[in-house]
């Protein structure tokens, strides 16, 4: 089976998945789609904590957010699901399969509690970031693909430490995938591509690394003949 990863770079409600193959001197563009993970018949549910931080925070107002919230989360967990479930189904159906998953994050600082969040502007647009994300990373855990979260900003450093001198020429090349592929090729599908192609590339270097142990502890195992 051929292998493959997944880079996902998410929205509010939305976001962009591209799956690739290949490795640093040919890489392929597999599946690149828009995922849609909220519920529209869901009142709010595109951007949940501004409309939940819209009722109030007094106790009731922060028991019914808390409720709305967690019905939220359990359907876009759920849309996730079947969203990244079919790209890996029909991966599988060409002989892919899925070796790890890269979600991107912005800043990755830990939230306060509900009641700071739904007070400050700045932060509930940060745990609507985060929400989403959280949706498609347990998708991900839910399908057994290990899940890599990546800050954006750190991007451009994994991919030197995966790729080495060679680093540059993966990213003129996911630049100019548009030419071969056609639109749309936006920055959500280019830095989707590498933080997939950053899953590739380690996971080469960790699988020689883990049967050579395994080689060793086998080894290390085998009962010693004396003569």
């Amino acid at each position: 089976m051929k292998r493959a990863a997944l880079g996902v770079r998410m929205h509010s409600g939305w976001g962009v998945l591209v799956a690739v193959s290949g490795d640093a001197t040919a890489l392929e563009v597999l599946d690149r789609r828009r995922i849609v993970i909220n519920d529209p018949t869901i009142p709010g549910a595109k951007q949940p904590f501004h409309y939940a931080a819209g009722r109030g925070l007094s106790e009731l107002g922060l028991r019914e957010s808390e409720k709305y919230l967690a019905n939220c989360s359990a359907v876009s967990e759920r849309l996730a699901l079947e969203a990244v479930g079919e790209v890996v189904r029909e991966l599988e159906a060409h002989d892919y399969g899925i070796v790890g998953a890269a979600v991107l994050l912005a800043s990755g600082h830990p939230l306060p509690s509900l009641a700071k969040i739904l007070a400050a502007h700045a932060l509930i647009h940060t745990a609507e970031g985060e929400f989403f994300r959280h949706a498609v990373s347990q998708a991900c855990e839910g399908l057994r693909i290990s899940v890599t979260a990546m800050r954006e900003r750190e991007l451009e450093e994994r991919a030197k430490t995966a790729f080495g001198n060679a680093a540059s020429h993966v990213q003129r090349r996911i630049a100019s995938l548009r030419n071969l592929i056609g639109p749309s090729w936006t920055k959500d599908h280019k830095t989707a591509a590498l933080a997939a192609s950053v899953i590739l590339a380690r996971e080469v270097t960790v699988a020689p690394i883990a049967a050579q142990k395994r080689t060793t502890q086998e080894k290390e195992l085998r009962p010693r003949k004396f003569s």
